[in-house]
């Protein structure tokens, strides 16, 4: 089961903020440059937060790994699975911790091996 840490937008929360079309949002989520996950039995698509900054575009460390997922073909599940596993041998941290600490290209590399 997919899950978010943290909070996350909606669909029509996004288009709001960004005074674009929900079609246009999920265009962007479905070619990979909008990162969303969409729970068991959901029909609601949310985007987490961590990948927007405060003018909700998505940051360029974030589009840099989705650039890579889109690149080895990972759907959302499938990035949302890589981003969770542990970064390392030691210490607890996730590879999403490594991106939002800035390890960016920690992160690309154990996306272009998955």
């Amino acid at each position: 089961m997919a899950t978010i840490d943290g909070p996350a937008l909606s669909t029509s929360w996004l288009s709001t903020k960004l005074g674009i079309d929900t079609v246009l949002i999920n265009t962007r989520r479905r070619h990979g440059e909008l990162f969303a996950i969409r729970s068991e039995g959901a029909s609601e698509w949310r985007f987490p937060a961590w990948q927007f900054d405060e003018d909700c575009r998505v940051k360029s460390d974030v589009a840099r790994v989705l650039a890579a997922a889109r690149e080895r073909g990972l759907d959302s599940e499938r990035l949302n699975t890589v981003l969770q596993r542990r970064s390392g041998i030691t210490g607890g941290g996730t590879l999403l911790d490594s991106l939002l600490s800035g390890r960016v290209d920690h992160v690309v590399a154990t996306i272009n091996a998955a």
